[in-house]
């Protein structure tokens, strides 16, 4: 019941100040404006504890826990101070509560259990998350100077605890990584049962497992790997987020479909445009393709290329975002700090690597194009001036933060808060300026708090899912160091590369590519860098190229069968076969596979930058460009002719790739770029098709897997 308007107004104390309103009440002298003050004072409050409770939501928590976590990094990223071991000691407990709470929000935890022990699971693990940062807050000093060897019961149990829930969480976020890790436990435990001598070691207690994993902060959860992913990685996630939260990449996906032109064969190489930009901030090849290819595979459908084409097309391009400076895959920060060296080293490197793969897929997804595709006028789209507007914000931040690391020397950390900063600002005044000088109708739609919100929010979510993914390998490679695996499998890939090297970079190449078909990326790139790396350097390879190496290698166990999140979430979108999808993408990605061999042969392409890299990175491209050609062009109508030609192609490729004859190469390469214009030139002569538009068969859409559940993984994927 709502008061009369006509009892005396309440004086303006604070809502919650219960007992001066009611003394208040108390000093009126007739019983009816006593009554009428109680029943506004009981409305009041009413109204009060109503609007209270409407504002404790879960996503209200996930918003004030994510500003936490937002400012204590920049606070961090500012100073410095305490370092990284004691960060990642207090701000991990905040990462693993919003990773629970984000995962919660998107349909509980458990799907099967029914909604009140979620509830009850989820409050006892974010208990556990709370317990774990006080215990920490206040006993780092201690655990790190003091205790280090003679833990405590609590200790321990704190220790056993965080263990069990990073497990678990991993088991929900990567159910391969988990089963791998509780391998790698059982024979941790128990490898004096080992049969075989190489697996064969003397075991140790789960006391020692824990702890290792854990309290010691050397290895394990807060270890090296946690500590790169909350003070190197998460700085660049900032820039990811301000385009997010603004629009910036789907307005930038607009403008290069506005690029690709008004002819039908050029629609695909929006895939290819779109996510080399988005590439540069992603880092992730599935993020690319859920941001791009939701976009770019329908607009391929619709003009007539092929489903499984066009999800191997976008497959393909989003692949470039493991490699797309400045925000290369989290490999390239590991590598960075392997090799003891300022992340724009390897970025500096990185830009020959993705100039190769880009050129080279460009040319062999206009060859496809050709060939399926008619040549003829389409309608461009229109590009809003916003859009227009972000996306030159976008870049110009981005050669920002080339400039401060480049040519300014200012340290990775500093230059990506400096770049995000302006990007945000200038995102932020292009807002304003749309919305309330031009009002501009499109961008009355959006909310600034809303945008800021979703800002704060994108970060938290990538940088939670990150330092969780980390801080699962980080107890792998704990353990691997615990029971000498990594000493036995480098001892045995030298005996292999005494005997014969390319023996051994071929045996190399298979165990990267056994553990790529099942992990993540970055947990390829660890496990090769521990491993591989150190054999290779012995046999004498250049550090440089023993580690790019690896995180090539790393980069194709993305999209080596029989596991793809990328081509999975292409295959959706497009609703095609996701192993014809995977087919087509690595035949289209196959001449930028050599190019994982290649860096061996020419290796000034990642050793010295420069003109040397220049002029290598030059021979790798027109290689690639001649195999791409060998591949998918078409010379002549006469089978014996045509076929002739691409093998000469191919063939004079190879040597100008492989051969280590620079003299040679001088000659090979003056061949192949004659070969490779008159090839192309007759290729859009004859192979166009001649009854318009192609109609291939498709074969059976995977429609088993769940693309909003894909997608949110692949959001957080960096």
């Amino acid at each position: 019941m709502q008061p009369d308007r006509s009892a005396r107004k309440l004086p303006k104390l604070p809502m919650w100040d219960w007992r001066g309103r009611m003394r208040h009440c108390q000093k009126l002298r007739t019983k009816q404006k006593l009554r009428q003050c109680i029943v506004r004072l009981k409305w009041e409050h009413r109204m009060t504890k109503d609007w209270l409770k409407g504002q404790i939501t879960l996503n209200n928590l996930i918003l004030i826990l994510a500003t936490i976590q937002f400012v204590w990094l920049i606070w961090f990223f500012y100073t410095g101070i305490g370092g990284g071991q004691e960060l990642v000691s207090r701000v991990m407990s905040l990462a693993l509560t919003l990773q629970i709470l984000f995962v919660y929000r998107d349909g509980y935890l458990y799907k099967g259990l029914p909604p009140m022990v979620n509830h009850m699971l989820v409050t006892i693990y974010i208990g556990i998350c709370a317990f774990a940062f006080f215990h920490f807050f206040y006993e780092f000093e201690e655990l790190t100077i003091y205790r280090q060897g003679s833990f405590t019961t609590k200790d321990f149990i704190v220790g056993l605890l965080v263990f069990l829930l990073v497990m678990e969480m991993t088991r929900l976020a990567h159910p391969v990584l988990f089963w791998v890790n509780i391998v790698m436990v059982a024979y941790t435990l128990y490898g004096y049962l080992s049969p075989l001598d190489f697996f064969w070691h003397p075991g140790t207690t789960f006391y020692r497992v824990v702890t290792s994993s854990t309290v010691e902060f050397s290895t394990g959860i807060y270890g090296l790997y946690g500590q790169i992913a909350l003070t190197l990685i998460a700085p660049f996630l900032l820039l990811a987020a301000a385009a997010q939260g603004f629009g910036a990449q789907s307005a930038m996906i607009n403008v290069m479909r506005r690029l690709a032109g008004r002819n039908r064969q050029m629609i695909p190489q929006t895939a290819v445009l779109g996510s080399l930009s988005i590439g540069m901030i992603s880092g992730s090849g599935s993020a690319n393709a859920v941001v791009v290819g939701s976009i770019t595979i329908p607009l391929m459908k619709r003009y007539g290329f092929p489903g499984h084409f066009a999800a191997a097309v976008e497959t393909a391009a989003s692949m470039g975002g493991l490699i797309m400076p400045p925000m290369m895959g989290v490999g390239a920060f590991l590598m960075a700090d392997f090799l003891g060296v300022p992340y724009w080293d390897v970025v500096a490197r990185g830009f020959a690597l993705a100039f190769v793969y880009y050129v080279s897929l460009a040319l062999a997804v206009y060859l496809l194009c050709v060939r399926l595709l008619p040549n003829d006028s389409i309608e461009a789209p229109k590009v809003l001036p916003y859009e227009t507007v972000k996306t030159s914000i976008f870049f110009l931040s981005v050669a920002y933060l080339i400039f401060l690391m480049g040519v300014r020397g200012v340290g990775e950390m500093l230059a990506a808060v400096y770049t995000a900063g302006t990007m945000f600002a200038l995102l932020l005044a292009a807002f304003l300026f749309f919305k309330y000088v031009l009002k501009d109708p499109e961008v009355s739609k959006e909310s600034l708090l809303k945008n800021i919100r979703l800002t704060i929010e994108t970060h938290a979510d990538m940088t939670s899912y990150l330092t969780l993914l980390l801080a699962t390998l980080g107890i792998m490679i704990g353990l691997f160091t615990v029971t000498g695996f990594i000493n036995r499998m480098g001892a045995m890939l030298l005996d292999l590369g005494s005997w014969n090297i390319m023996a051994m970079i071929g045996m190399a190449y298979i165990f990267g590519w056994l553990v790529g078909a099942g992990l993540p990326p970055t947990a390829t790139y660890i496990i090769g860098a521990v491993v591989i790396v150190g054999p290779l350097r012995e046999l004498g390879i250049n550090p440089w190229v023993a580690h790019f190496f690896v995180f090539l290698l790393s980069v194709w166990g993305e999209l080596s069968p029989p596991t793809s999140l990328t081509a999975a979430i292409s295959a959706r979108i497009a609703e095609a076969s996701f192993m014809r999808t995977m087919w087509e993408a690595l035949k289209i990605c196959l001449p930028i596979t050599l190019m994982t061999f290649a860096i061996f042969t020419r290796s000034d392409m990642v050793i010295n930058p420069g003109w040397l890299q220049i002029i290598d990175t030059f021979l790798v491209a027109a290689s690639t460009c001649g195999i791409a050609y060998a591949m998918f062009g078409r010379f002549s109508d006469n089978m014996a002719l045509d076929i002739g030609y691409r093998v000469l192609t191919a063939a004079v490729s190879l040597v100008t790739m492989f051969h280590p004859n620079d003299t040679l190469v001088k000659y090979t390469v003056m061949a192949v770029l004659p070969l490779l214009i008159l090839g192309v030139w007759r290729h859009a002569k004859i192979a166009s098709p001649k009854g318009g538009i192609i109609r291939e068969e498709e074969g059976p859409a995977d429609t088993s897997v769940d693309l909003n559940r894909l997608a949110a993984e692949a959001k957080r994927e960096v």
